[in-house]
């Protein structure tokens, strides 16, 4: 499964109520941590030398390279010049500049097996021929079985076929030409193959594990990206609901308190008393904008207090108090309800939201003289079908093109695979119209 790092600001009980209290993690035991650790100093300081090395390695693979291939050059050389090579050959009687060319074809080759097994193969094969066949028998000829655990290692698997038939082809050359000098031909051509396989076999385990370490560094890195990309969409997407979130707080109240102010000013000449109950909803509708202004900030800080995280966000129980503020600003609203409302937390937030700002809309371009009706029908299993509806004269086709106001409410009937529509009203009747429609809740 993909991993999901979800960043410290991101707080989906801005949309969806309280979060849970997340379970203490669980201790290890002490003790067990401590056994643990007493095998770990020896551990990691191979491992580090270990990855030292190859780091060396693959920063100047010539060093190593030459220093190998002069290791077995120097050994063979003082096989050849100490006159050990003539202890189980079938002719001590070579001359000594061939032993020494056989010497040389057998272990200079190895300067090129990690990049070129297979050619470095090639070509000390006719030297182990000629080996076999002139009874030198050096003991370097073994050190083909390092280019066939390089071949093993590196190259695809069939390679051994051909590889086993280049190694063998001496053994069958010194079984024709010493006979059983040399001991008995299953004896020496099955320890020819054991050898090879012992030799494979060592190559095709360090592949296997070379390649499973490289496929798990290969999913860290890929599980790095994907925590990377996750961060970045999940604070995208927070940014994404705080920008509705505050759009719908101070788009709506400020057009509450624009239409009060409004309102207040006409009413001062004529009825004082009107215009300070306008002053004093202008006052609580202002402390009601601050107060939600400031939970949705609290939120967002690291030190934010428990009250604040638990303070619950906007329900239908709060419709009421939203229809008031709007009726005192001077838009009538009518309100029917049919059925028992029975909506999660999140859908009764959406359906709030939705509400709050098709009449805001309304206030801001309907126009006076407008009149507004919102029709609620609760279905079953969380279903719900709003309908709220102006007589204005204009709608949100008349606000600025880059308003928040209908794509955030589209946004949040998405997040409930829901459906909604908002445009003018059809003919002859005139206004503005949105419906929203919340299918039921999937079973859990």
């Amino acid at each position: 499964m993909p991993l999901t790092v979800i960043p410290r600001y991101y707080a989906p009980h801005l949309i969806y109520g309280s979060p849970p209290t997340p379970a203490a993690p669980a201790r290890p035991d002490h003790g067990q941590v401590d056994q643990e650790r007493a095998a770990e100093p020896l551990t990691e300081y191979v491992q580090r030398v270990n990855r030292g090395i190859r780091a060396f390695d693959r920063r100047r693979p010539f060093v190593w390279d030459l220093h190998f291939t002069g290791f077995w050059v120097a050994a063979a050389l003082i096989d050849y010049s100490g006159g050990g090579w003539r202890t189980i050959a079938h002719d001590p009687h070579l001359p000594g500049p061939l032993v020494l060319a056989l010497s040389l074809g057998l272990s200079v080759p190895l300067f090129w097996r990690r990049r070129h097994p297979r050619a470095a193969l090639l070509a000390t094969a006719p030297v182990a021929l000629l080996n076999a066949w002139s009874g030198a028998s050096l003991q370097a000829a073994l050190l083909q079985l390092v280019l066939v655990h390089h071949i093993a290692l590196r190259l695809p698997l069939r390679n051994l076929w051909w590889a086993t038939a280049v190694m063998t082809a001496p053994v069958c050359v010194t079984i024709v030409r010493y006979g059983d000098d040399a001991g008995p031909w299953n004896q020496q051509l099955g320890s020819m193959v054991l050898s090879i396989g012992v030799a494979a076999l060592i190559g095709v385990t360090v592949r296997t594990r070379r390649d499973y370490t490289a496929a798990l560094e290969d999913r860290a890195r890929r599980l790095e990206v994907e925590r990377d990309q996750q961060a970045r969409l999940a604070a995208a997407a927070e940014r994404a609901r705080i920008a509705r979130e505050m759009h719908d707080i101070i788009g709506h109240n400020l057009s509450v308190i624009t239409g009060l102010a409004d309102g207040g000013k006409y009413a001062a000449a004529k009825s004082p008393d009107r215009a300070a109950q306008a002053l004093d909803a202008i006052g609580s509708t202002s402390r009601q904008a601050l107060g939600e202004l400031r939970r949705l900030l609290d939120v967002l800080r690291e030190d934010r207090p428990e009250e604040a995280r638990r303070t619950p966000q906007p329900a239908l129980a709060d419709l009421d108090r939203l229809l008031d503020g709007v009726r005192a600003a001077g838009l009538p609203v009518r309100t029917t309800v049919k059925g028992r409302p029975a909506l999660a937390p999140g859908r009764q937030l959406a359906v709030y939201r939705v509400i709050q700002e098709a009449l805001t809309n309304t206030l801001k371009h309907a126009g006076p003289a407008a009149t507004a009706h919102i029709d609620l029908v609760y279905g079953d299993g969380g279903a719900v079908t709003l309908t709220v509806t102006d007589t204005g004269r204009g709608g949100p086709l008349d606000a600025p093109t880059d308003g928040r106001g209908l794509p955030g409410m589209r946004e949040r009937t998405a997040l409930y695979g829901g459906t909604l529509e908002a445009g003018p009203r059809p003919r002859p009747e005139q206004g503005w119209r949105v419906r929203l429609h919340l299918p039921e809740e999937p079973p859990q």
